[in-house]
Order: structure tokens, then sequence, then C-alpha cells
């Protein structure tokens, strides 16, 4: 069995859950991954460990691997369970922009909500909450003369940014909870001297540019968030344009 369909029978739903021959569950994938995200979030991922999971439910940490055997099982369900609170409608509005922007928007919410998401390398996660915000994005762009290829890649453009601008903003929040300065302080009294220098030797007339033209990095989070969110969204308008149904 390939590591891939072990995940996905894993997180599927209908999987019956059992403690031992002949004898009711005693826990759930359910209740043990509310627990490991909890510590999660709080302590971060590497904290959210089986024993320390079996700490806070009052069991043994050998009784928790009747329920999920890898850590890597743990991880598929964390992440699974907060991708559920992605709130989408059933189906798509018809305005695609509209939809992805309202995907991508509760996306970002989710990881700044859950951090240690951003320590994750990105992969395939098959469970049905994954699978219903894949699908939703994916339904969005459907109608429009694109191959099912397209459909996905564009989508996965979306994802990306979206994991991208989660992970910078986490790495900022970080930066000022250590340092006691937010993005703008700390990029004046650690980064300014050095970048005066540079752009002062000319070697670099683009980089001097972004530095004395740039409104970008001077907007609010949300702001920033938006202004990669309308480039990206304008890339799928671009490649949609000319196709049946646009």
């Amino acid at each position: 069995m390939s590591d891939n369909s072990r995940v996905s029978i894993w997180l599927c739903p209908e999987r019956v859950e059992r403690s031992g021959p002949g004898r009711r569950p005693g826990y759930s994938r359910a209740q043990i991954t509310e627990v490991a995200v909890r510590i999660a979030d709080t302590e971060g991922l590497d904290a959210a460990t089986m024993r320390r999971i079996a700490q806070e439910l009052g069991t043994g940490a050998m009784s928790l691997y009747r329920y999920v055997p890898k850590r890597d099982d743990l991880i598929d369900l964390m992440v699974d369970a907060v991708v559920g609170e992605i709130d989408l409608p059933e189906q798509p509005g018809g305005d695609w922009r509209a939809d992805l922007s309202l995907m991508a928007h509760q996306t970002r919410a989710v990881g700044l909500r859950h951090p240690w998401q951003a320590t994750l390398a990105r992969r395939p996660t098959l469970g049905p909450h994954s699978l219903r915000v894949y699908d939703f994005a994916m339904r969005a762009l459907d109608g429009f003369g694109l191959h099912i290829d397209e459909i996905t890649s564009l989508c996965g453009m979306v994802g990306d940014y979206v994991a991208s601008a989660v992970r910078d903003e986490i790495g900022w929040l970080d930066q000022a909870r250590r340092t006691g300065m937010d993005r703008a302080q700390w990029m004046g009294e650690y980064v300014g001297p050095y970048v005066r220098h540079v752009v002062e030797s000319g070697r670099y007339p683009m980089f001097n540019r972004a530095i004395r033209e740039g409104r970008v990095a001077h907007l609010s989070p949300d702001a920033r968030f938006q202004y990669g969110l309308d480039h990206v969204l304008n890339g799928i308008a671009a490649a949609l344009s000319g196709q049946p149904g646009r």
C-alpha cells in the first residue's frame, strides 16, 4: 500500500474506529486531534507528542497508537481539522474572483490562528475538509474551457501565494514577539544602516528603486495581503481571457 493510500484511509470519515477486538473505542481520532491542535497552537508543533497528548487525556501514550499509528498520521489529521475552519458555501457563487478571494482570506485567517501550519512542508492532504476546499476552488474555475491541469495549476497559484504570505506574516509576528519591535521599527534599527550603504553604492539600481519608490512594504498586513492576491487573481484573469464562457 502506498503512503498516499495509507494517509487517505486514516483521514477517511467512514473508517470505523476500534480500540481493540470487541471493544468500543475509549477515545476517538477527533478527540486526539483536538488536543494535539490545542497544544500546537499554544506551544508549537514539536510539543504535540503522543506522550503529551496522552497526559492531557489522562491515559498512556501507547493506547493512543491504536487510533493514530504514526506521527505523520497525526499531523495529517491536525492539518485537515484546522482546514475544516475554512468557512465556504456549499457551492461557488458564480463569480470566480470573489470565490477565490473568499477562499484565500479564509485560508489566511486559519493559518494565522494556527501558526504551526507554516512550519510544515506543503504536501497533499486528502482529508474531507481539505478536499472540500480544493474542490470548491476548482469548481470556481470550471466552465471556462480550461483543461483540468490548467484549473489545478491556477488554483495552486492561489494556494502557494497564501501559504507564502502567511509564512512571511507569521515570521514578522514572531520577530515582534522576540524583539518587542514591529516590522517598521526592526527594519529601521537593524536593516536601515546597511540598506543606506547599499543604496549609496549605486550597484543595484532596481533595489534602489524598490527602496525609494516602493509602497507595499509600508502597507498594513491586510492591505499587503490583498495587494499580492489581486496580482495573482489578475494573472488568472489573463489566463481565462478568450476562453469559452469567459
